[in-house]
């Protein structure tokens, strides 16, 4: 049975439910299906929130971009990915990660890779092992092949 708001009701909800945390059109489209609003509804509460600036597309991506890299240490392509998901425009998300600097990118990927080889060689993993993990979590999290791969063959040509 579908719950009945009324617009005004479901416009107040939606209005916290973005102010609470950044969101994007779809993570709006669900949770107002969940609410069981009608399409015309969905339309309306959608560009209420758009006019009033609860709901920007370019920020979220900005932010999402932000938060993914510095704190979950994603590369671009599990970022893109994601956004994608999302239904992200190419437009929003190039603009997003215009923010990560190359030096940045590189020194979070340099950190994060050899971090994750330390791990390895503690835990006494043997070499065919180590570089499959290795490679298969910086890759997992959204680094690019080139990247990794070079770095690899640097701590081999080095070890």
């Amino acid at each position: 049975m579908r719950n009945v708001h009324t617009l005004n009701e479901l416009k107040n909800r939606l209005e916290r439910y973005c102010t609470y945390q950044e969101r994007c059109h779809q993570e709006v489209q669900t949770k107002l299906r969940q609410l069981g609003a009608f399409r015309n509804d969905t339309d309306s509460v959608i560009s209420h929130l758009t006019q009033n600036d609860y709901l920007n597309e370019t920020r979220f991506a900005m932010l999402y971009v932000r938060s993914k890299f510095s704190i979950k240490k994603w590369g671009k392509k599990r970022i893109v990915n994601e956004l994608k998901q999302r239904k992200i425009t190419s437009y929003n998300i190039n603009k997003a990660l215009a923010q990560i600097t190359e030096e940045d990118y590189l020194l979070t990927f340099d950190t994060l890779a050899e971090k994750r080889w330390n791990q390895l060689i503690r835990n006494k993993e043997p070499l065919p092992q180590r570089k499959k993990k290795w490679v298969s979590y910086l890759q997992y999290r959204g680094w690019e092949n080139d990247l990794i791969f070079d770095a690899l063959y640097k701590k081999l040509t080095k070890s």
